[in-house]
């Protein structure tokens, strides 16, 4: 896969990687001349929660294999209140 075939996208929560794949193979005789093709498009999405800043998501692809690195969502530890009885 070529980096301009790759796209990442981070919204409400959600990483989103689509790949649109274009393949040609062409070969060339004396005696016959074949052309190959391959196209194909997919996409894959992951919940990665609310607690997740885009800021923070890197990736990388390097000899065809695609790395996405996020931190973890900081638990929030629920706020407790008392609440006065008059």
């Amino acid at each position: 896969m070529k980096k301009e075939d790759v796209h990442v996208e981070f919204h409400d929560g959600t990483l989103t990687v689509s790949v649109e794949r274009k393949y040609e193979k062409k070969e060339e005789n004396e005696k016959y001349h074949r052309i190959e093709r391959s196209y194909g498009k997919f996409q894959r999405s992951f919940y990665l929660g609310d607690g997740v800043s885009a800021d923070s998501i890197q990736a990388s692809l390097q000899d065809g294999v695609l790395e996405i690195t996020a931190p973890k969502p900081e638990k929030k530890t629920p706020e407790v209140k008392k609440i006065a009885i008059n």
